[in-house]
């Protein structure tokens, strides 16, 4: 793990303004800069960057985040990636925690990897480009192929010479442990010997989310029965096959800008359709799609749309494992190119508007796509289509999210016209299937579950009405400035014997914490704050904005505020100082305070006539009666401090 010196030396030297900038084109206005929205598309600039508080928020789509959020989302890194960009981009030297001598000398064998890899690619690449073999075989195969220089050099094609060791002896003579050459799967020993194991092939190199080179394809040039067409890195610390997908590093921005992830077969589908201009574009390899590879795509997009070959292995290379993105709530649709061509060829024929043009008109619904292909295979054959029943509820059944409800139902009414079954005995097949995946989880679960709240709308509680949440969100308003003000104004003086923070706590802790804001995420955000505070520490809303904790971050940077400036057109209007927010914080520390004070008093309220509605002792009653007149008259007290009249 990254030490919290090193973490603390990279977030010393964040610019927001310069990181994000390096992305998206920037313009001062007035305290803030503005740009083109990166992660969707629009034509006037709502990319808000505050380089004050070092936050962005797009008021276009309401993307918004930190530094460091920020190179997750457009970059698709961890939160570990992203520290480690950071600190190359400002030349922070990256100390590691105490670890087990296990995970080190893993972490180790990682780092020996990457670098082995990334000396074969530039080895294999200099080869291609610079060696009479390389540009005589091998470049000249590629440009026969209708790749451009342009496009090679962008995905880093290389080539390994038919020398026996070419590589192995430069690798060697440079340094690198056989034995890692061996994991690597660039190099092997038989009979004592070392030699090259991808010689006389063409080298895809395959990339991680942050360009580093985990594996290689390696494709035979020359004809040859005995040898496999492709040959591919074995599994080792940085490879893992399931959690790989080809042109990922590529494709991730124009995924997330497109909404949309084109999902083809091999390495050369994705360079010729990246050469067309279509960069949505990652490859599976022809193998199952796996979890691991289903949320990697989900990282960027809920829409996947397969386009693979239309013959039969096409075919089934397409309905592999896609029971599974259902799982992941993924849109899948399906696109088989016709005429036994394949993406790579279909593009270089038609051109890339037609390419378009075909996958817009030609998406097939999977559920609906593979009931077609069962009901054709099962033909007139009663227990086949019995099978196939069996199989579309299976399929359909694992739609069991609660946000895909009326999708699933969609589903179940379409699959019964077209078996033309009764509607309600699928619906029943359907939960059948779905209570035995509960039933087989609930088994592997722990049998001791912490108790949870029930939701509104959700375990029989009923749906709060329009009122109640518009009360709610109100509320929830009111909790997020207090929490905002204490964030923001918490070191600022009070007055001459407390700071802003000593005051809140005292004002909060006398009235109660869990009676004041009803928001645990905000509770935990204020507790966090005051165990810094009381440790001595002087926290401020920066603490927060790059805590590892990611959703504690997210929520302070939702709530934070951007500067709203006073325009100079009001300003020639009126004459004299116009007070700031900064000038006025002694009074929004007041009101929001008041406010929550206020709402609580109003729930005694109406717990006490509530009490009083149930009583029948005229003893009761008196007290009750007092009760009300005594927090009627705090309610009144503090509406007057506010200016503001009572609230129903």
């Amino acid at each position: 793990m990254i030490s919290q010196n090193s973490i603390q030396q990279i977030l010393s030297r964040i610019d927001i303004v310069e990181i994000v900038g390096s992305f998206v084109k920037l313009k001062k206005r007035g305290a803030n800069y503005l740009g083109l929205c990166p992660f969707h598309n629009e034509k006037t600039p709502s990319f808000t960057v505050s380089a004050s508080k070092e936050i962005y928020k797009c008021f276009g789509c309401g993307r918004s985040g930190n530094t460091i959020s920020f190179l997750m989302e457009h970059e698709k890194y961890s939160y570990v990636e992203a520290l480690r960009w950071l600190a190359a981009r400002y030349n922070v030297e990256i100390e590691e925690t105490e670890t087990s001598p296990e995970y080190k000398q893993q972490q180790q064998v990682a780092d020996s990897l990457y670098i082995i890899n990334g000396f074969a690619q530039k080895f294999f690449s200099d080869t291609l480009f610079s060696s009479e073999e390389g540009q005589d075989i091998a470049l000249s195969y590629l440009k026969e192929r209708g790749f451009r220089e342009e496009i090679i050099r962008k995905f880093q094609l290389g080539y390994n010479p038919e020398a026996r060791d070419g590589f192995t002896r430069a690798a060697l003579d440079s340094q690198y442990s056989l034995e890692l050459l061996q994991k690597s799967g660039l190099v092997n020993v038989r009979d004592g010997n070392a030699y090259d194991n991808y010689r006389g092939r063409i080298i895809f190199p395959v990339h991680n989310q942050s360009g580093k080179v985990l594996g290689f394809g390696a494709r035979i040039i020359k004809k040859n029965d005995k040898a496999p067409k492709y040959i591919n890195t074995p599994e080792n610390e940085i490879y893992v096959k399931s959690k790989i997908l080809y042109g990922s590093y590529f494709a991730r921005q124009a995924i997330d800008k497109a909404d949309e992830c084109l999902l083809v077969e091999g390495y050369t589908d994705v360079i010729s359709l990246h050469q067309a201009g279509i960069e949505n574009v990652v490859a599976s390899g022809g193998t199952s799609l796996t979890p691991d590879q289903l949320r990697l795509i989900k990282k960027y997009t809920n829409n996947l749309t397969i386009v693979y070959d239309g013959d039969n292995a096409g075919i089934k290379a397409a309905l592999r494992g896609l029971d599974l993105a259902l799982e992941e709530s993924l849109n899948v649709k399906l696109v088989l190119i016709p005429d036994g061509e394949d993406p790579d060829s279909y593009v270089n024929k038609v051109g890339a508007a037609a390419f378009n043009e075909f996958v817009r008109d030609n998406k097939k619904d999977f559920i609906l796509f593979q009931l077609d292909i069962a009901l054709k295979d099962a033909g007139n054959d009663s227990n086949k289509k019995s099978l196939v029943v069996n199989q579309v509820a299976e399929t359909i059944s694992r739609i069991n999210k609660a946000e895909d409800f009326t999708r699933q139902q969609d589903y179940i009414k379409q699959c019964a016209e077209i078996l033309r079954i009764e509607e309600s005995g699928l619906h029943a097949l359907v939960n059948k299937f779905i209570r035995e995946k509960v039933n087989k989880e609930e088994q592997r679960a722990s049998r001791e579950q912490p108790y949870t709240e029930p939701i509104p709308g959700i375990d029989g509680e009923p749906e709060a009405s329009p009122e109640a949440l518009a009360l709610f969100n109100r509320d929830e308003m009111h909790e997020q400035a207090m929490i905002r003000s204490l964030l923001e104004f918490g070191l600022k003086p009070w007055n001459e014997e407390q700071k802003v923070a000593e005051y809140i706590f005292k004002e909060i802790e006398e009235n109660h914490l869990e009676e004041l804001i009803d928001n645990r995420e905000l509770v935990r955000v204020y507790q966090t704050y005051k165990a810094w505070y009381e440790a001595g520490l002087e926290p401020t809303a920066r603490n927060f904005l790059y805590h590892d904790d990611l959703p504690m971050s997210s929520l302070v940077v939702g709530i934070m505020d951007f500067n709203h400036e006073i325009s100079p057109n009001w300003k020639e209007h009126f004459e004299g100082h116009i007070a700031t927010r900064e000038e006025l914080y002694a009074s929004e520390v007041f009101s929001t305070l008041n406010y929550l004070k206020l709402r609580k008093i109003k729930r005694l309220m109406d717990e006490n006539q509530r009490d009083l509605e149930r009583t029948t002792s005229p003893e009761d009653q008196m007290m009750l009666v007092q009760t009300h007149q005594h927090l009627k008259q705090m309610e009144i007290e503090l509406t007057k401090q506010l200016g503001t009249v009572i609230f129903r």
